[in-house]
């Protein structure tokens, strides 16, 4: 794997993981991954996304992304936390995610959790960002080939949620939502987005 990708898309050089020929993933990583998130809605979209894509690729997800705002009234943990049995198998029915049944239930119940945490600790917002002190861990990593799959801080935050009733949240999703959130900065050093993303900080 190389550090970066210099002929994708407007010629920059970028992140080498990536389908750039895809305008979406493009986009994706251009637009959104890394930068810093503190929107609520935001984070726990990113958090049912990342849990839905355990065993597929990201480009489904993404073409799916709009399925799923529709189907989860815009990622709202309000609306998603009173779904029940009849919502679910609507869903599974839904040709537009993911129609998993633990992943749906799975959505639901980290809904259930999110206003749980609000109650308990005022936001996800300010508890997710906790775990980084309120500011992005920026990495410093000259391919892609070093970023790791998890890390110790992301097991941190693994078990913390799952003891909050949180599923499809192992250290591997969770390290991915930290990553595709702005917790922390993997984009690789020559990536044209690296300085960018590491200003918003």
């Amino acid at each position: 794997m190389g550090r970066v990708d210099p002929g994708a898309g407007n010629g920059k050089p970028r992140c080498d993981w990536g389908a750039w020929a895809d305008p979406l993933y493009l986009a994706y990583h251009d637009e959104e991954w890394g930068v810093p998130s503190r929107d609520e809605r935001h984070l726990f979209e990113m958090l049912v996304l990342e849990g839905a894509q355990a065993g597929l690729s990201w480009a489904t997800i993404l073409r799916k992304r709009a399925g799923y705002r529709a189907a989860f009234g815009g990622f709202a943990p309000e609306v998603v936390a009173r779904f029940d049995g009849a919502d679910v198998a609507r869903l599974l029915a839904d040709p537009g995610i993911v129609r998993n049944r633990a992943k749906i239930e799975a959505a639901v119940a980290n809904a259930r959790a999110t206003l749980a945490l609000r109650e308990s600790e005022g936001s996800l917002t300010g508890y997710l960002w906790a775990f980084v002190d309120g500011r992005p861990i920026q990495g410093r990593w000259e391919s892609v080939a070093e970023i790791p799959a998890e890390t110790t801080l992301s097991l941190e935050m693994s078990r913390a949620l799952k003891a909050r009733g949180f599923r499809f949240v192992g250290p591997t999703v969770t390290y991915a939502f930290m990553q595709a959130v702005g917790l922390v900065n993997d984009h690789v050093l020559e990536c044209f987005r690296y300085p960018e993303v590491a200003a918003l900080g």
